[in-house]
């Protein structure tokens, strides 16, 4: 990788809230620039939208969206400057809204993402419910800054899951690690036995990384990279998928220094498309300078 090429690359395309991330993972900046940007894409019930996740151009509050807000706050270490920001989740989350009562679980995709441009699997369907993506997160986040014991049952039913799971992908591990993090962050104690729980998102971890390294650059497939915030998380015995990983970096950087997504949207919308592939690829990029970096040697 031509890390100055990334990171010039980053620095010149990113939008604000990228650029802000950026500069507070990598170059020391303020978290609360991060707390700030990210205030523009909050609603004021509280819940976020507004294409905070570019592939979802819906400006209503969803779950998933409220969940990537909490995790670029959790990232930067900026949940303590959200202040009316955390509050406000919380009390997008109370009201229910995107939650189903019959499954216990908060709604992957909601009916309102069909009237903005959006990739395919924003449209919701029969699975609704069935995973704990991003339940687990969320659940753990109120289990922290609300504290009701409704929450942390299902925080507790979530990773007592986790323990025996045979398959899991890589999107809802990182809320398993989320949940995981936040409960040691505000030091809440009495929900899982935290030590059991970390094991258990290692091994996690482990199921949801793509074996077939000739996928890596090219699918949608969970390596290593995937995972560059997660120190601490990362099982044993990969080094070979590392090494791969860090080989797909090396060979699928572009002429102007970033990366590209590596997914399509499979709906009409091929305008907002092109621009949400804009959007994402300075995030991409991040995550490979990310992982190229805690690998190769070098300063964050």
């Amino acid at each position: 990788m031509d890390v100055n090429k990334a990171k010039r690359f980053i620095t010149d395309t990113a939008r604000p809230l990228e650029l802000a991330e950026y500069r507070c993972i990598f170059e020391g900046g303020p978290r609360r620039a991060v707390a700030e940007e990210l205030k523009r894409f909050q609603n004021p019930d509280g819940g976020f939208g507004n294409a905070l996740e570019p592939d979802n151009w819906n400006p209503g509050s969803t779950p998933i969206t409220t969940n990537d807000a909490i995790i670029r706050l959790y990232h930067c270490g900026a949940l303590g400057e959200a202040g009316d920001m955390a509050e406000g989740i919380a009390r997008w989350l109370r009201s229910g809204e995107g939650f189903l009562p019959e499954k216990r679980r908060w709604a992957g995709s909601v009916a309102s993402n069909l009237l903005y441009p959006h990739a395919v699997w924003w449209k919701p369907g029969d699975h609704e419910g069935e995973g704990w993506n991003p339940t687990v997160s969320l659940a753990a986040f109120m289990a922290c800054v609300d504290g009701e014991e409704k929450w942390k049952e299902l925080v507790g039913e979530a990773f007592r899951w986790l323990e025996s799971a045979e398959k899991i992908g890589g999107d809802e591990v990182k809320c398993f690690i989320l949940a995981h993090g936040l409960l040691e962050l505000y030091g809440v104690a009495d929900v899982i036995d935290l030590e059991k729980g970390r094991e258990a998102v290692r091994r996690a971890v482990g199921l949801s990384l793509c074996r077939e390294v000739e996928k890596y650059g090219v699918d949608y497939a969970a390596g290593p990279s995937a995972f560059f915030c997660c120190e601490g998380y990362l099982p044993v015995g990969i080094d070979g998928l590392i090494k791969a990983d860090l080989g797909a970096v090396d060979r699928f950087q572009m002429e102007d220094g970033g990366y590209d997504i590596t997914w399509q949207w499979h709906t009409p919308y091929e305008e907002e498309f092109r621009q949400a592939r804009e959007w994402w690829r300075p995030r991409v990029t991040m995550e490979k300078l990310g992982f190229y970096l805690a690998f190769k040697g070098g300063e964050l």
